[in-house]
């Protein structure tokens, strides 16, 4: 048969030893707390962190304002040339608002190219602090995607229009400055381009 043996107090203490009278905790391991040193330290350097990040942050946001006006003029005359394309008549884009890149797209009377309908218009609400110094205020393109030879009604004479958009409340534009100051050129066959300004002739985004 099976035999139960039992152990007594005496081999039972044999068997565990001390392991008997250690307790489940060692209380002699203790959590160590932050010491105000290590707080004063990573205070400081959560301060030296912001101070550095922070300047970062507001030049990007003023930038942020250049690049999507320029984007938004340049999509809003991609947008006027293509339709003037699409119904093969004249079509204008004009600026709004020169203040935060305010702009409109609309048909125009075949006869004195005055206005008919709007098309799409975009507000400055997003790029409030971005400043459009035009050198032409409108573009008009005729039914082949080119621009309108002669000046007449609502449309300038034929010729290279820049865009250039800058930041004011940024900063001055780069190279001076932390603003990336950036341009849109409309050539007289139509063509749209943005491009740096500041940047030499051997880079291709380059003006």
């Amino acid at each position: 048969g099976v035999r139960l043996h039992r152990l007594d107090a005496a081999g039972h203490q044999q068997l565990l030893g001390d392991q008997e009278r250690r307790p489940v905790l060692n209380q002699g391991a203790r959590q160590r707390g932050v010491t105000l040193i290590e707080l004063t330290i990573g205070v400081i350097l959560m301060g030296l962190l912001a101070a550095i990040a922070i300047p970062s942050f507001k030049d990007w946001i003023q930038n942020s304002q250049v690049r999507t006006a320029t984007q938004s003029l340049s999509e809003g005359l991609q947008l006027a040339r293509a339709e003037a394309v699409r119904v093969n008549g004249p079509v204008a884009f004009a600026i709004t608002n020169n203040n935060g890149a305010a702009w409109s797209v609309s048909t125009l009377n075949v006869n004195d190219l005055s206005a008919v309908a709007v098309v799409q218009s975009r507000s400055a609400t997003e790029t409030s602090n971005a400043l459009v110094t035009a050198s032409a205020a409108t573009v008009c393109f005729n039914g082949s995607g080119q621009q309108v030879v002669a000046a007449e009604g609502l449309c300038p004479a034929r010729t290279t229009v820049t865009l250039d958009i800058s930041n004011p409340a940024g900063g001055a534009c780069v190279a001076t400055g932390p603003v990336r100051c950036l341009r849109v050129v409309v050539r007289t066959g139509g063509q749209i381009r943005m491009c740096d300004p500041v940047l030499p002739n051997t880079d291709t985004q380059s003006c």
